[in-house]
């Protein structure tokens, strides 16, 4: 069984990126066993220059090529730190044109044999390729670092409300927050803030909130190979935090994904005493265990 999460934010600057590939190497690191996909649909380069491990083929399969094959197989490739990743194209226009039906990439994985997690950063709108990764979606992770950002994720949960883009549950993520901050007369931060609009608003957050870090900002852009936080930020705020963020992922999809199978289509699998995905939730959750 297969559970797949989307980084979506309509706004740019928000960490997005960094969430979606450091959370895929912290799956991954604290439970070997369970395969993790990365798909970027965006033409930026940093997935590649993160994960790639051998050179680039002249031809070799990207994302467009899967779209145009409806068929991800050929195209994914293993990467750094144990991670899967499928090239992303070097322009996105085209790959836009074959993702016109938002049912697109929900196809593609379905079809795609592979037990374990795919993780979708996204381009930075909610155009059609956004539009695929939230169909395709059983959890929609929503960075939020201030108020217009916080606007953004809003429209997000509003479209996942209407019901149209399958049944991927909306969570807001605190990002590049800043405790020292203060805004307003109370001695408020905007962390303090943007929580208290969000719970007032009936969107549903994660506990864990990533901090802003000048060590993980340089390690995105100090080389050619943005390093991971994992491996690179021992000892900083955001390294604990993001291992309390993928504990709070794999309780998120156990308990989005059981909800949404309540009531499993006639024929469907059902794991002993629980729902179809209870079986990679207890997996998941062994591999999470002390130490």
């Amino acid at each position: 069984m297969r559970a797949t999460l989307a980084v979506c934010s309509n706004k740019g600057g928000v960490g997005k990126t960094t969430v979606a590939t450091n959370l895929a190497i912290y799956l991954r690191a604290l439970h070997e066993d369970l395969p993790v996909l990365l798909l970027g649909l965006d033409d930026q380069s940093i997935i590649e220059r993160m994960f790639r491990i051998r050179p680039r083929v002249e031809g070799e399969p990207n994302l467009k090529h899967a779209f145009a094959a409806r068929s991800l197989e050929r195209a994914i490739q293993l990467g750094q730190y144990g991670v899967q990743f499928v090239p992303p194209p070097p322009d996105v226009e085209l790959l836009k044109a074959r993702a016109e039906d938002p049912g697109s990439l929900a196809r593609l994985l379905r079809g795609l044999a592979f037990p374990g997690i795919v993780l979708i950063d996204t381009k930075g709108d909610l155009e059609a390729l956004t539009r695929n990764a939230l169909a395709a979606a059983d959890l929609a992770i929503l960075p939020v670092s201030d108020w217009a950002s916080l606007e953004e994720a809003g429209k997000v949960i509003e479209l996942l409300g209407r019901g149209r883009l399958g049944r991927a549950q909306p969570r807001v993520l605190l990002t590049l927050v800043d405790r020292r901050t203060r805004v307003d007369e109370s001695g408020r931060d905007l962390y303090d803030r943007l929580v208290a609009a969000a719970d007032e608003r009936g969107f549903r957050r994660f506990e864990t909130y990533l901090s802003r870090s000048p060590r993980v900002e340089a390690l995105n852009s100090a080389s050619a190979n943005p390093g991971s936080i994992l491996h690179h930020a021992r000892g900083t705020q955001v390294h604990a935090q993001l291992r309390a963020l993928a504990d709070e992922v794999v309780e998120a999809l156990g308990g989005e994904r059981s909800a949404a199978l309540r009531a499993p289509a006639s024929g469907a699998p059902q794991e002993p005493g629980g729902t179809p995905f209870g079986g990679l939730k207890r997996a998941l959750l062994r591999g999470f265990g002390p130490g």
